[in-house]
């Protein structure tokens, strides 16, 4: 049977990654609707190859170049916020959520209570909003399927497992490029130095996210809302080689390790033909070449953000919310210049620890909350930059 797909955030990496996927199997999919932020002309020149029913822009600002760009053709346009709610809730039997930061979490969660099979690609959505995301997948009973390598290599380990036999869930780390910096090491690397992960192509945000291990704290958080485990059954464990991308041990001792190259087009695929598999031109995994597999514990003193993101987590709440947004405003400082690079955790610390509003029950709710986040930590970062 043909699948029918919507792509929200068809032009960025995850977006694009899963067009190459269709691509290949055209046959066996069809295109319902792809959606971009204000990249207007690869949109409409993707919905135009894959025969799309509808795109989408976020900006109202390049619908009328859209429009010119679909003329001629049965493809629908529209732009705003709100049609990307609206585009969410078109009859569609697997969804690509991969729109970046919170501005993904009305149509993520506008495909969820639609009661439909959502890819989840948007870490933000989850970590910021899991508790609500969580509540209405239960209520209507949608399909949240996990993009980031690690949380689908545990979705893949739990395949044929209960969740109440589990003894520990173990995500793991690159460690990224100063896994073996020392901490004076650390004050002085620059953004350039940050954005060069020794294993994956990642835009500069999670690239930045990575060096720092809040990436990790991030995913942690997310691990907590999709595998109801327990946060004392998470762990991190440091796997330079990124070929074990994550391990689950059960109570009978058995542990389960999904291995693969660094692509994120297997998790993707993973997703997008689940149950069942598709063929991928990913480069096999080579173990006789890479030689060995090696780890290591975290350190949580240079790497401080594993800390935070487990103490977010365990008070719950608007706490990893905060977490969020202070992280991202620290980050966009760092790569502007306007702080160093240990200064990220210690702004995202001191904005958890003094902005305290109450937990969210709705998404209006969690907007005021990221909104206040980001004010306090941007306040912050003015005193900061001023006593220099």
């Amino acid at each position: 049977m043909t699948r029918s797909v919507s792509i929200f955030g068809a032009t960025g990496s995850v977006g694009l990654s899963t067009l190459d996927l269709i691509r290949q199997h055209r046959g066996d999919y069809r295109v319902v609707a792809l959606t971009a932020n204000g990249n207007a002309a690869t949109i409409a020149q993707l919905a135009r190859e894959f025969n799309a029913e509808l795109a989408v822009v976020a900006e109202e600002s390049a619908y009328a170049e859209l429009k010119d760009a679909l003329a001629g053709t049965n493809i629908e346009a529209a732009a705003g916020p709100e049609a990307l709610v609206e585009a969410a809730r078109r009859d569609a039997d697997w969804t690509m959520a991969s729109i970046v930061g919170c501005a993904g979490l009305p149509p993520t969660m506008a495909a969820i209570e639609s009661g439909k099979t959502v890819a989840l690609a948007n870490k933000e959505a989850l970590v910021s909003a899991g508790a609500l995301m969580m509540a209405a997948v239960r209520q209507s009973g949608a399909v949240l399927l996990p993009v980031d390598s690690e949380h689908n290599a545990i979705f893949q380990c739990l395949a044929g497992g209960k969740i109440d036999q589990v003894r520990k869930i173990t995500l793991t780390a690159s460690g990224g490029p100063f896994r073996a910096f020392s901490l004076e090491e650390m004050r002085n690397v620059t953004p350039v130095q940050a954005v060069a992960h020794p294993n994956w192509d990642m835009g500069a945000k999670i690239s930045i996210d990575s060096a720092t291990m809040m990436n990790k704290g991030l995913e942690l958080i997310e691990a907590f809302h999709l595998f109801p485990v327990g946060l004392d059954k998470l762990d991190i464990l440091v796997h330079p080689q990124s070929v074990i991308h994550s391990m689950v041990e059960y109570v009978d001792c058995s542990t389960l390790a999904q291995l693969g190259s660094p692509d994120m087009r297997i998790p993707i695929a993973s997703t997008l033909a689940w149950p069942e598999r598709i063929a991928t031109t990913c480069k096999p995994l080579d173990l006789a070449a890479i030689g060995q597999l090696t780890f290591e514990q975290p350190d949580v003193v240079r790497f401080p953000a594993l800390r935070l993101a487990r103490a977010a987590i365990a008070e719950g709440g608007a706490k990893p919310a905060i977490l969020n947004a202070a992280n991202e405003v620290a980050v966009a400082a760092f790569l502007d210049g306007k702080m160093r690079f240990l200064e990220i955790a210690s702004l995202v610390e001191e904005t958890l620890t003094a902005y305290a509003p109450a937990a969210p029950i709705n998404l209006d709710d969690l907007f005021s909350i990221d909104a206040g986040a980001r004010c306090y930590a941007q306040n912050e970062l003015e005193k900061l930059t001023r006593g220099r």
